[in-house]
Formats: C-alpha cells, structure tokens, sequence
C-alpha cells in the first residue's frame, strides 16, 4: 500500500480522485490533503508519504520544493489543467516528473505514481538527515552539453578570478561561443575585474527563475553582458555582497549550467573557495548549504582547473586541499617566479601531479589590465603572462 500526500490548491479534480483513492482497490491511500506547498513539505518531512499527487500549477511548487521532496524519497506526479500550455513547459523545464491530464483514470495516475522517476535533486541543495533519492538516467538530448570548465582554488587568493577570466577570453579569441560565470558563493568580482556594473542581476536572476522554472536561453541571454571586443565574450556576472549566498541554490545553478549551452559551447565557471559539507546543519533542519554551488560545478564540470599561487604558503594551501576535489584536477601554478622549478618539485613529491601551466608573476600587467576593465588577450596581447594564459586555453579538451 502506497502513502499518497494530495496537494490540489483550489483544483476541481482533488474529491473524485480522493474517493477513487479511497476504495482500496488500486493499492494506494491518501496519507494527508495538504493545503498547500509549505504543508506538502511538512509532510514529507514527517514522513507521512512516499509519493505526492499534485495540481501542476500549485503556486510556490518550484525546483526549491520539489528538491526537498527528493531528498525525502517523494515520487511528485503533476495533473495538468486542460490548455495550461504554460504550465505545461515550466513543468518540462522543472524536470518535475510525470504530468497527466487532470482529468486521467485514477488507474493511470496510480502506474504513474508507482513506475514515475523522482525529481532529480542536488546532492548538495540542502543539509539533511535522509539519503537523497536516486537520480532517474538521463534520458538522450537533441542539444550538445557545453563544455564546463571549472575554475576552483584554495582560500587566499591564488588568482581564480584571473585565470577564469584569461581562459575565457582566449578560448573567445579561438572562435569558441564562450559563457563565463561568476559563481562564488562568498561574493565574486568578475564584473569588477571586467568593468561592468556590479550590482546587474546576473547569475542569482538566472538561479531564481531556473527555480520558478521559467529560464530559457532568451531569458539567460537578457541576463548576461556581452563584451563588445572581437572575439566576443559573454558574461554572467555573480553575486558581490556575500549575505546573498542563499539565492545560489545548486539545483538552480545546475539548471543555469544546462540552459547555457543554447548560448555557448563553452562555459567557464569562477567557484568558490570553500569545499566543506556544511555538516553541522544536517543534525536537525533542512538547510540550504553556503558552499552546496561550488561543489555542484565542480561535480558538472568537464575539465577541473585546480589553481595554486608558487610561494610556500600557496602550494601548501594547495596541496592539503587538492584531496577534497571530487576528481583529479590539472593544477595550475600561478605568480611563478623563474622556472618554478621548486614549486613543481614540491607538487610532484607531495601530490604526484605535474602543472599543465606555470603563469608568471606580473603584477604590473595585471593592474593595468583591471584598471582598464579589460582582458590580457586586450590590455596585453605580448605579454609572458598573456601567452602563458593562451597557451593553458590551447591545452584544454574543449572541442574545436
């Protein structure tokens, strides 16, 4: 006997579906009428339910909600009213689970609710206490991923931002449709490095409609700047004042992350330092989780950009962090002096990696280029450090 939560609004549907549920003969008895989404949620919290039959257009039902449902283990099969087209694709969009016709057999909802994939949630949306619930196998898509290329580094500054930015726009410079995003959680400064307005909505506009539900790629495109220089470059500015964290859900970035390869083939992400779980928060609330974006990047990313500054400090920063990293990265050593030949002896002897590029310390050239709101690639085209960063851009397995 399954546990059906039934959340209906104000449907017309929810008391002959009930007295169908009721009878007994389809295997299945409603656990709660819930009066709305906060009342779902409570629900299945208390784990009154193991799926949930639900009005389609219920208000506040978005990718937020539907993620703690997840982590629940809550089957959600949706009833869509006759001609809500627009309910329709926002549910598409949500990845919500089956829909049905409000008016379909309470049979056919019942095969629904027992062979239907659950949401796919975040595994770092949110701290608690419960196993999220398995992802359903992605089914084929008609449009190719964008290529994601993380940019992550320890905490004190090793130069993300720099590099995010000098990979971006030479990847630009080599004909890729390139997306840089500023996603680091502790407050970003890409537009800042590229001189565009810092408070434009950027990357926590595009979270907060990926998690209504309502992003597409014109939506995301209105969101970004476009660099007027050759090559072109778009750019997705983050959040500046760190207490905005909580609007960087990963479940939404995620969803950004996939919207963006109507735009770019490629799609190079500044991440946030911080690689800790948030465990603390798991014990007896659901919680959003400050560090839960980062770590969705780098789960979603395809190349790993591992960035450590060549003084003692940096490496060792490094190489006590580089474990924490879901996977392998290729390391980048940044602010070399000379051949940097210590600072690759001690990568190698402590983390068996080898660089795939050593970028000069160039203090001067890199003020003059954020002085100037502009990239290497523009500010300094023959510069060592601009030919470094054109040479690691080259090395990259983005497709041609």
């Amino acid at each position: 006997m399954i546990d059906l939560l039934v959340a209906a609004g104000d449907a017309g549907w929810e008391p002959g579906l009930i007295a169908a549920f009721d009878r007994g003969d389809l295997g299945v008895r409603v656990a709660r009428r819930c009066l709305d989404v906060a009342d779902l949620l409570a629900a299945a919290s208390a784990g009154q339910g193991s799926a949930a039959v639900v009005d389609a257009g219920l208000r506040r039902l978005d990718r937020d909600a539907l993620a703690r449902l997840s982590a629940r283990g809550v089957t959600v099969v949706g009833l869509l009213r006759d001609g809500d087209a627009d309910t329709e694709q926002r549910w598409q969009r949500l990845e919500a689970g089956p829909l049905l016709p409000a008016g379909a057999d309470p049979g056919r909802i019942v095969a629904a609710v027992r062979s239907g994939p659950r949401p796919v949630a975040s595994r770092h949306d949110h701290a608690d206490p419960l196993p999220p619930a398995p992802a359903a196998p992605a089914g084929p898509s008609d449009r190719p991923a964008a290529h994601v290329v993380a940019v992550w580094g320890p905490t004190g500054a090793p130069g993300r931002t720099t590099v995010a930015v000098g990979v971006a726009a030479e990847l630009a410079v080599a004909g890729h449709r390139v997306l840089l995003v500023d996603a680091d959680p502790y407050g970003g400064c890409v537009a800042q490095v590229l001189g565009l307005q810092e408070e434009s909505p950027g990357l926590a506009a595009a979270a907060r409609a990926a998690t209504a539900g309502v992003l597409d790629a014109p939506g995301l495109g209105a969101l970004c700047r476009d660099l007027l220089t050759p090559a072109g470059l778009l750019v997705l500015p983050g959040i500046v004042r760190a207490e905005r964290w909580p609007e960087l859900r990963p479940s939404s970035v995620a969803a950004v992350l996939a919207t963006a390869a109507e735009l770019a083939d490629v799609v190079v992400v500044d991440t946030g330092f911080c690689l800790e779980l948030d465990e603390e928060l798991s014990f007896d609330t659901i919680a959003p989780r400050r560090n839960g974006a980062t770590l969705e990047v780098l789960d979603a990313a395809h190349t790993l950009l591992a960035v450590g500054s060549a003084d003692p400090v940096g490496l060792t920063r490094l190489v006590r962090a580089l474990p924490a990293l879901p996977r392998e990265p290729r390391v980048v050593l940044n602010r070399v002096r000379g051949r940097g030949r210590d600072a690759t002896e001690v990568l190698a002897v402590h983390t068996g990696l080898a660089p795939v590029a050593m970028l000069p310390l160039d203090p001067e050239t890199c003020e003059r280029a954020v002085g100037a709101g502009r990239s290497l690639a523009e500010c300094a085209p023959r510069s060592d450090l601009r030919r470094a960063m054109a040479r690691l851009a080259a090395r990259l397995p983005v497709r041609g």
